[in-house]
């Protein structure tokens, strides 16, 4: 399945997991008992601050995404690598493709938690 440039974006991210994530652990709470007390409303608020931090120069988004991300890209400053359509959680893709290059989303919800996302080509 060949896709061409114009078909494939590459992006990072930072997931928060909570307790209406579908897969309640990750490689820093591998039983899930953090995620299990994780309110949505407060990995919202976890993720806002995160965002705020690398929104003011703060921080860096690929440090963050190391230290709080869910999500084991973490270990790669949250590198997804390049990925097409039909490849993720639609609200994912959509928030992705619909961003520029450099540029960082608000949150966005997918079953998996809430995230946000740095379009990186």
């Amino acid at each position: 399945m060949s896709s061409s440039a114009g078909n494939q974006v590459r992006a990072s991210h930072i997931l928060i997991k909570h307790q209406g994530s579908r897969r309640k652990a990750s490689w820093k709470d591998p039983e899930g008992a953090i995620i299990k007390n994780t309110t949505r409303d407060s990995a919202v608020s976890q993720l806002k601050a995160l965002h705020d931090d690398i929104i003011s120069g703060k921080a860096k988004f690929d440090d963050l995404a190391s230290r709080y991300s869910d999500c084991s890209s973490a270990k790669r400053g949250g590198d997804l690598g390049p990925f097409g359509k039909g490849q993720m959680q639609k609200p994912f893709e959509e928030a992705t493709f619909a961003l520029k290059v450099g540029e960082i989303s608000d949150i966005v919800d997918t079953d998996s938690g809430v995230h946000i996302i740095m379009r990186t080509g």
